[in-house]
């Protein structure tokens, strides 16, 4: 298997108040195509900085990442845009859903986006396969919670991605929507191959995948298969 995301030396620090704050610090680690790998820490130990700068949301201020064998840090914003349209699909804890798109255009926005013609048909499939196919037609605002976050879903799946990042993708959610929505990310997960890297604070959530990751203080202090973390 190759490593579909490298990550040596990852610093990120911010000016604040005249003085240097340093958010990650000298996190370096691989992650192997098709692999699921969560990433967990107290809040505000950096793990969502981390997940923005693997998936070229921002760029570090030293280390790097590489992404589909492509150096992001060595990128314009523009083709990091590009990469994360071609390899890359999201989940956000709070959907990010167009609340003037219908669930099915929300879902195929992507492909749009890439000029493609027979997105309609993919994003028809995709969301009968998250259990919404009568609900297509709705907005945002028409859906639950839970039914949101499957919209968002599909929409991320919906180009094939090869890794797909995931922030959170329960934490707007009651306990019973949650297993429900962690079971389908995870069997859509496996029926597609995708490489999976989590941010979330939930360790039963982080159980799901093979590999834990533990950030604290910007450091990263273990990395285990998640067999291993009691």
């Amino acid at each position: 298997m190759s490593k579909i995301l490298i990550v040596e030396n990852l610093t990120k620090s911010f000016q604040s108040s005249g003085r240097s704050l340093t958010v990650l610090d000298d996190v370096s680690f691989t992650v192997e195509e098709g692999e699921s790998l969560a990433i967990v820490g107290p809040s505000g130990s950096g793990k969502t900085t981390l997940l923005g700068l693997c998936a070229g949301l921002d760029v570090s201020t030293s280390g790097f990442v590489s992404l589909a064998e492509m150096k992001l840090n060595a990128m314009g914003e523009d083709d990091r845009a590009y990469v994360r349209n071609q390899f890359v699909g999201f989940i956000f804890q709070n959907f990010q859903l167009l609340p003037t798109l219908t669930a099915l255009e929300n879902v195929t926005v992507p492909l749009e986006l890439r000029g493609e013609k027979i997105y309609k048909e993919k994003g028809r499939e995709l969301l009968d396969r998250v259990g919404l196919g009568d609900r297509m037609d709705h907005y945002p605002s028409q859906l639950s919670g839970g039914e949101q976050q499957r919209v968002a879903m599909a929409r991320a799946f919906i180009t094939s991605p090869k890794i797909l990042f995931a922030d959170e993708p329960t934490g707007n959610l009651d306990e019973e929507t949650a297993e429900k929505v962690t079971e389908l990310l995870f069997n859509i997960n496996k029926q597609e191959g995708t490489t999976l890297v989590m941010v979330t604070h939930n360790l039963e959530l982080a159980a799901h995948t093979e590999r834990i990751l533990q950030i604290k203080g910007g450091k990263l202090v273990s990395d285990k298969k998640s067999s291993e973390v009691s």
